[in-house]
């Protein structure tokens, strides 16, 4: 069972990797859809491993940008990972709406804050908008693609976690 969780999780990181090279445009060039497949593996694995792929495909998608922010990324993924984390572990408790709620919130406006006072706020108040956009985009893409992975593998959902 751990190797399938390995091998999962691994399949989610290279799927956020992949996302990673989808960018969304902004002023920040790591904005992507490498969060989409991190939020769809919390219908298929523990919370601790989603957030693992989830903080593993920003840092990939950060990469591919060249790292626009230096080491603030660090801090990004290791949001990226506690976002990913309480939202698995909503989607499990069965909170249908408010994990959503909750991910926009956390994700575009709560883990950007750090930035008003690392950098600038004038920095805060530019990314703010692309921030919000590309949560919303990752959001709305994961929201459609988790209801429709239910209706193919069923069975499979509740034996993998």
């Amino acid at each position: 069972m751990k190797l399938r969780r390995m091998t999962l999780t691994a399949l989610f990181v290279a799927m956020c990797a992949v996302g990673g090279l989808i960018k969304i445009p902004s002023a920040v060039g790591s904005l992507a859809l490498d969060t989409v497949p991190a939020l769809v593996s919390a219908a298929f694995l523990p919370p601790v491993f989603s957030g693992i792929a989830s903080m593993l495909g920003h840092t990939a998608s950060a990469m591919y940008a060249g790292f626009p922010l230096g080491p603030f990324h660090v801090i990004i993924a290791l949001e990226m990972f506690v976002i990913i984390l309480i939202f698995a572990s909503m989607h499990q408790a069965g909170f249908s709406v408010m994990k959503w709620v909750f991910f926009v919130i956390a994700n575009g406006l709560l883990a950007p804050l750090p930035f008003y006072f690392l950098v600038s706020p004038a920095f805060f108040i530019g990314i703010l908008p692309s921030i919000v956009v590309a949560t919303v985009l990752n959001a709305v893409v994961a929201a459609v693609v988790l209801p429709a992975l239910k209706h193919v593998v069923v069975d499979r959902m509740g034996a993998l976690r």
